[in-house]
């Protein structure tokens, strides 16, 4: 069996290949940024060619690094964004790569809505779904009693049916619907397959039984639809070997063992050692993520998104693309240009925003570039700027903005019933040594850093050695390879202050959303305009 174990990383914007020996060290990485296309107001879009031209590269590159020989990679695994919507044509062909940060069916959404398409109410009397016996009660089929999630607009399905309605010619050339890192799969092994937690976290699956359920597409107006969805595997099951091709086009060898993976969320919380029931891994990343690891799929109240985390345990995830994106956002536009004598501006940023102790004016942000979670009109803000504030100051509101966005879907795990008093935090956002400790004074529970910054990519080469046999859990595999580096206690001093400003931020936020409908309905009818 080999040395070494191979994790892929294929996020909305860069694709990572990082081999790692048994103890987790890594041994070499490579990393390539591809590119989004947004044609119209809310679509982000990415080419597959290109995703896989830079998969190619960065897995080659990796192995030549490395200078070990490519049969010396016991096993391959991949995570990816979850979410957004990447097809095959009938013959097998690239086709069509939607982003997660696409909000073009926030309409659909609302319609739905209005209908009631997503509640959780079940029929009276009843304590749990039971969607045949709805219709004989003139009950319509709900997609939370069965998928545990509500549509929204970056959705899986929710997309396929905007699809549906809005681009027919599009839907007619679909031959398999799945998600990022089952493409990336695909041209390795030639299997058109996804693995359960990637089509839990997009609402495609009944949770509990952990199947495809024809009530739940018929909710979604997908009736017709069955056939495009590919075969299920769980995440440390062999989808299948590495083709000939596609040795001979990655430097890989040929019948290496590939894994079915993992949605990249569930994958950064076994990279940075998150496996026990009840323990947290909060990810501040391009989004917002948020999960907690519970036995059963049941909870006392909703959230946004389940997703499974091992063959019998589950995930409760609240989730929204409102995390560091904002600073990357921040340092590409107003910082791009700065000289910063051998340090990243990222550091700078950080810097800046830590140059002055917190205040009660200080200005407020609203992390939502891409929308927010259940609402695709929001629009990120900067408020109550005055003379006095500097650039720290406005670094500092994103930072806490940020993190205040964190704290409102803790909150909504929390009173669905999953608590935890500690969490690991993953993303770009853990490589500051300033953001942690916002993060742990916002949420007021101590925070940890694991030491690996790939943790997508070191739970994916977790799963790959579980698929193969060298662990027998994810939690064995976690055990050998995650080192954590960092903790931070929060300030209870701060506790008063950050509280007085998460509700500000929350009141601002509700003043603002019809405010974000107007300036959304502007934005659609000039686009529709200009077509």
């Amino acid at each position: 069996m080999g040395r070494y174990l191979l994790g892929l990383d294929a996020g909305n914007t860069v694709i990572k290949a990082v081999i790692f020996d048994r103890e987790g060290s890594e041994i070499a990485s490579a990393a390539a940024e591809g590119h989004s296309r947004m044609p119209s107001p809310g679509h982000v879009e990415r080419g597959l060619d290109e995703l896989w031209q830079n998969a190619r590269r960065v897995i080659r590159t990796c192995i030549d690094e490395a200078e070990i020989d490519a049969g010396e990679i016991g096993a391959i695994g991949c995570a990816g964004h979850g979410n957004g919507l990447y097809a095959l044509d009938r013959d097998g062909r690239p086709l069509l790569a939607i982003q997660s940060l696409d909000t073009r069916a926030a309409a659909l959404v609302d319609e739905w809505k209005s209908q009631g398409v997503g509640e959780r109410t079940y029929p009276i009397g009843r304590q749990r779904p039971w969607p045949s016996e709805w219709k004989s009660q003139g009950v319509g089929e709900r997609t939370y009693p069965i998928g545990r999630q509500r549509p929204w607009p970056s959705q899986t399905p929710t997309l396929l049916a905007w699809l549906k309605r809005h681009r027919p010619e599009v839907f007619a050339s679909l031959g398999t619907v799945f998600l990022c890192k089952d493409f990336i799969v695909n041209r390795l092994t030639g299997a058109r397959v996804s693995d359960v937690s990637d089509m839990t976290g997009c609402g495609l699956l009944n949770l509990a039984g952990r199947h495809y359920d024809a009530a739940l597409m018929a909710a979604y107006g997908l009736s017709d639809s069955m056939d495009l969805l590919p075969p299920l595997v769980e995440s440390a099951d062999i989808a299948g070997r590495l083709t000939e091709a596609a040795a001979a086009e990655t430097g890989l060898a040929a019948g290496t063992p590939v894994v079915g993976g993992l949605f990249d969320v569930v994958a950064s919380a076994i990279g940075s050692g998150v496996t026990r029931t009840g323990a947290a891994s909060i990810i501040a990343g391009t989004w917002s993520i948020n999960q907690v690891i519970i036995e059963g799929p049941e909870l006392d109240g909703p959230v946004f998104m389940s997703s499974t985390f091992d063959r019998d345990r589950y995930m409760a995830i609240e989730s929204s693309a409102t995390s560091a994106a904002n600073l990357e956002w921040l340092v590409r536009e107003f910082f791009s240009d700065i000289r910063c004598e051998g340090r990243s501006p990222f550091d700078l940023c950080c810097e800046l925003a830590s140059s002055s102790e917190p205040a009660s004016d200080d200005p407020l942000y609203h992390p939502f570039l891409y929308g927010a979670q259940q609402d695709g009109s929001a629009r990120a803000g900067f408020y109550g700027i005055a003379g006095w504030h500097t650039k720290g100051h406005l670094v500092r509101a994103v930072l806490e903005g940020v993190a205040f966005g964190h704290r409102q879907h803790i909150e909504a795990i929390r009173k669905a019933g999953a608590d935890f008093d500690e969490a690991i935090l993953s993303g770009g956002g853990s490589r500051s040594l300033v953001w942690p400790q916002i993060f742990a004074d916002v949420l007021g529970v101590p925070v940890s850093v694991a030491r690996s910054r790939e943790t997508g990519a070191l739970g994916a080469a977790i799963a790959a050695g579980t698929g193969v046999g060298i662990f027998s859990d994810f939690a064995e595999g976690a055990a050998a390879m995650v080192k954590t580096d960092r903790h931070y206690r929060p300030n209870t001093a701060r506790e008063p202050h950050y509280a007085r400003r998460y509700a500000l931020y929350r009141d601002i936020a509700d003043a603002m959303a019809p405010l974000w409908r107007r300036l959304s309905a502007i934005e659609a009818t000039t686009a529709g305009a200009a077509a």
